[in-house]
């Protein structure tokens, strides 16, 4: 006779299994970008498989699936590049499923090989750990900036969760690990007790993604003009005031935000979003700021009279804090780094500047 935990554990398990594979089916139907579809189906079809792994008595129904298995041991990964594609717009290439493609490797090779469980074991947590941080840092970083009002509702309510999850999942595993005490485990992923918000959040994901809204996670949509002339007359003036403000430069202040610049222009920040989203086409406000940024540092480079100004100068100069968000900025928008566009700039109006460069 089956214990009631046991069948309360696979139900909760059956659930959350279920709703995942339906969060991919409502990916791959829609209308989303090629990336995000590629994204979401690698993790949902990875979440399914980690659940059914995890879970002893799933497992064992379906005949312990080995290669269930290798699937799941790239969740962490997974969830990393799904964060990644979604909220920084990142695109699937070799580079960025890297990391899943280690935490594959490792967890086979930590099967067949028993000698090196316990340093594959340590290194694949704390790996699967910095992960879960940092997109949790992605979500956090982008979050005042992210024009996209739904966009902005997710990161809190789906995926902020889902790094917490995974971040207390790793917690329950080293302490377990080290104090051997089995009441961690009634919070892991595999009881009931770790399932059941795994359940919860597959059910929220299925309800969002099942018809997922492009405007989330697809390329930036402009908006038609209304049906309300005064309203439209209002858009008008207030994107005039913003085009005048970034002719005076304001787009150089360092640490610029949103929030400074509504204040600036004398508009409710929700306002100012919704035009440099929907008039504009921007999804973030880094972007909105780069795309002035980067136009002035082009036409700087450019210059020969500002052959001997480093790059580092008009970078900081140009409202960056730092170097490396500038060559990033810069290399996003031209393919190019800021010192090759400078020499290839240069070099076409005189060998002796592309030379000195």
């Amino acid at each position: 006779m089956i214990e009631p935990a046991a069948l309360v554990s696979a139900f909760v398990h059956g659930i959350a299994v279920g709703l995942t594979l339906v969060v991919m089916v409502g990916v791959l139907r829609s209308g989303l970008g090629r990336h995000v579809k590629i994204a979401a189906t690698l993790f949902s079809l990875s979440v399914a498989s980690w659940l059914i792994n995890e879970s002893l008595d799933l497992w064992q129904a379906l005949g312990t699936p080995w290669p269930v298995y290798v699937l799941a041991c790239g969740v962490a990964g997974l969830f990393w590049l799904f964060v990644l594609v979604v909220f920084a717009d990142l695109k699937v290439t070799p580079l960025t499923l890297a990391p899943a493609a280690l935490m594959l490797v490792s967890g086979v090779v930590m099967k067949a090989a028993p000698a090196w469980l316990d340093p594959i074991w340590i290194a694949r947590n704390l790996f699967a750990g910095l992960l879960a941080l940092h997109a949790a840092s992605v979500i956090w970083r982008g979050w005042s900036g992210d024009l996209v009002e739904g966009r902005r509702r997710f990161r809190g309510l789906l995926l902020g969760l889902a790094c917490l999850f995974v971040v207390l999942e790793v917690g329950v595993s080293f302490g377990y690990r080290l104090t051997r005490d089995h009441a961690w485990l009634e919070l892991a992923v595999g009881h009931t007790g770790g399932g059941l918000p795994v359940a919860l959040l597959a059910m929220s994901l299925a309800a969002l993604m099942l018809r997922p809204d492009p405007a989330v996670f697809g390329a930036p949509r402009r908006l038609e003009p209304g049906a309300d002339p005064r309203a439209e007359a209002a858009d008008r003036l207030a994107l005039e005031r913003l085009d005048a403000l970034m002719r005076q430069e304001a787009w150089r202040r360092e640490g610029l935000t949103i929030g400074d610049l509504a204040r600036d222009l004398g508009l409710p920040e929700h306002r100012l979003r919704r035009l440099i989203n929907g008039r504009l086409g921007h999804r973030n406000f880094a972007d909105f700021l780069n795309a002035h940024r980067i136009e002035a540092a082009k036409r700087r480079l450019a210059d020969p009279a500002e052959a001997r100004t480093t790059v580092a100068a008009i970078a900081f100069d140009l409202g960056y804090g730092s170097l490396g968000p500038f060559n990033r900025a810069f290399r996003a928008a031209t393919g190019a780094t800021p010192t090759a566009w400078r020499r290839n700039s240069l070099g076409a109006a005189s060998p002796e500047l592309k030379e000195a460069v």
